[in-house]
């Protein structure tokens, strides 16, 4: 393709394709500098890329599953024979630590490839043939056959916080089961992409299989979702967005998988292991800085815990290092972009107005350059407080304390969103039986981890659809029964 002096180009059909609104600078969060150019396609374009997936997809959704693999088996080991350079890119693009871009962002791109490059056949099977009875327990009269088919032409539309780990956990799954897809990336960090679509050409994706196209403005992400060649839009983002998209999607009946945003309640009971908490719950302050949709931001914290849980937590806070994601020893790194800075600050600032204590953070590091927000950790919080209830999506630490155990699980459920929440007790039976009564998508007890074979996905304004493992493939799949005489 072009070298990077003229800009990025798009991809489309299987050819890289000029945008027609020029260019636009991607900026390192960390040093303010630019790091390459980014396309703004036009609303043509976009359609244009869905037409060439609508063309691809009736070849490529006849491939055989092995050769759809073979191909995943390849981009896998592509983009992990070029992990460092890749990781050098997604590094410069959202801030991201060294350990992060390379194991979590680019590492679990490849893992995420390689996963649905050996899809085992009962992943998608159903009972080989289903018998109905006949009238008054008479012989079966009629065979049926359930199947998985793919639903067709995919839009994926992926969040900055990775630009790697999820378009390829919507591209790859989609993929296998004989999709064709349309990736609009982030406008934030949209060159790591453009380099998977490399990756995905050179291992020999069909022409139109794979199509990126990108941009800042609006008009780009929703010609991306009114194509009446798209079949169904996959989307990590913001709820307000989500609920846009899915207005859009309704009037033509598309189908959606919506990973929105959360606001996940930690729920630390009164027999919990502190130093676990903290650990699990500090992670709000370094991974991604906080720019997680799974983070556990809201703590809740039975009440003899509280004083020491506030103490420990601020003592742990203070101990990560902030600054350069570069350097050895780096913790937490920039937020995405100066604007997201303001807001997050400006939701630090909010908090003390409502009545929050600021135990730590609440002012900007003294770096020369780059967009940092300090962990901030806000104690003496009311359920009320919108620094409480809303999403954030910074190194930002709200703590509530409650009585009893039925009152942190109503504060728990007391919220719009609903993707993971967690649980801390020492007594494992109690924690299941807290965790099996909160409303949401996942809830990790006494960790922070997640089973990358689980369902993900979120109740209430958190999304809609679940994804992972083999829930991915029947998320991008389609359920046809066939019928015939017993």
């Amino acid at each position: 393709m072009s070298g990077e002096r003229e800009g990025q180009r798009l991809f489309v059909g299987g050819a890289w394709v000029a945008p027609d609104g020029g260019h636009y600078a991607v900026v390192d969060p960390a040093t303010e500098e630019t790091v390459g150019w980014a396309p703004e396609a036009s609303r043509d374009q976009v359609h244009a890329a869905a037409a060439a997936a609508r063309e691809a997809f009736g070849p490529w959704s006849r491939t055989a599953p092995e050769e759809r693999a073979a191909i995943l088996a390849r981009a896998a080991d592509l983009i992990r024979s070029r992990l460092l350079p890749y990781a050098e890119l997604a590094q410069a693009e959202t801030g991201a630590t060294t350990g992060t871009a390379r194991g979590m962002q680019v590492g679990v791109a490849a893992a995420r490839f390689r996963r649905y490059a050996q899809v085992e056949p009962a992943e998608w099977a159903f009972p080989p043939q289903i018998n109905e009875a006949g009238p008054m327990g008479k012989a079966a009269v009629m065979g049926a056959l359930a199947v998985r088919q793919p639903v067709g032409v995919v839009t994926c539309i992926t969040s900055y916080n990775n630009p790697w780990a999820n378009p390829a956990g919507k591209i790859a799954p989609a993929l296998a089961m004989g999709n064709t897809v349309v990736v609009k990336p982030a406008p934030q960090d949209p060159l790591s992409v453009f380099r998977m679509a490399e990756a995905l050409e050179a291992a020999g994706v069909p022409h139109g299989v794979v199509n990126v196209v990108g941009g800042r403005a609006v008009e780009v992400g929703e010609a991306a979702v009114d194509s009446p060649d798209v079949d169904m839009v996959s989307f990590t983002g913001s709820t307000a967005v989500g609920q846009r998209i899915g207005e859009v999607c309704g009037r033509s009946m598309k189908r959606q998988l919506m990973e929105l945003g959360g606001k996940g309640a930690a729920l630390v009971l009164d027999d919990a292991d502190l130093a676990s908490a903290v650990a699990g719950i500090g992670t709000t302050f370094s991974f991604y800085s906080g720019q997680i949709c799974t983070a556990p931001t809201r703590v809740l914290v039975q009440r003899p815990l509280y004083e020491r849980l506030v103490e420990q937590l601020a003592a742990y806070a203070r101990r990560l290092k902030v600054g350069d994601p570069r350097e050895a020893g780096t913790v937490v790194g920039p937020v995405i972009s100066a604007a997201h800075r303001e807001r997050v600050e400006s939701y630090v600032e909010l908090g003390r107005k409502e009545g929050a204590s600021v135990v730590v953070g609440g002012e900007r590091p003294s770096t020369e350059r780059g967009f940092y927000v300090g962990p901030t950790l806000l104690a003496e919080c009311g359920a009320e407080m919108r620094v409480v209830r809303e999403e954030i999506f910074g190194p930002v630490v709200t703590v509530t304390p409650f009585d009893d155990e039925e009152e942190g699980i109503a504060l728990a459920n007391d919220s719009d969103y609903g993707l993971i929440d967690y649980v801390w007790s020492a007594d494992v039976a109690r924690a299941f039986r807290v965790a099996r009564r909160l409303r949401a998508g996942g809830v990790g007890v006494n960790t922070v981890g997640r089973n990358m074979e689980a369902p993900f996905g979120g109740f209430r304004r958190s999304g809609v659809g679940r994804d992972c493992g083999s829930y991915a493939l029947h998320a991008y799949s389609e359920v046809q029964s066939l019928v015939w005489p017993g």
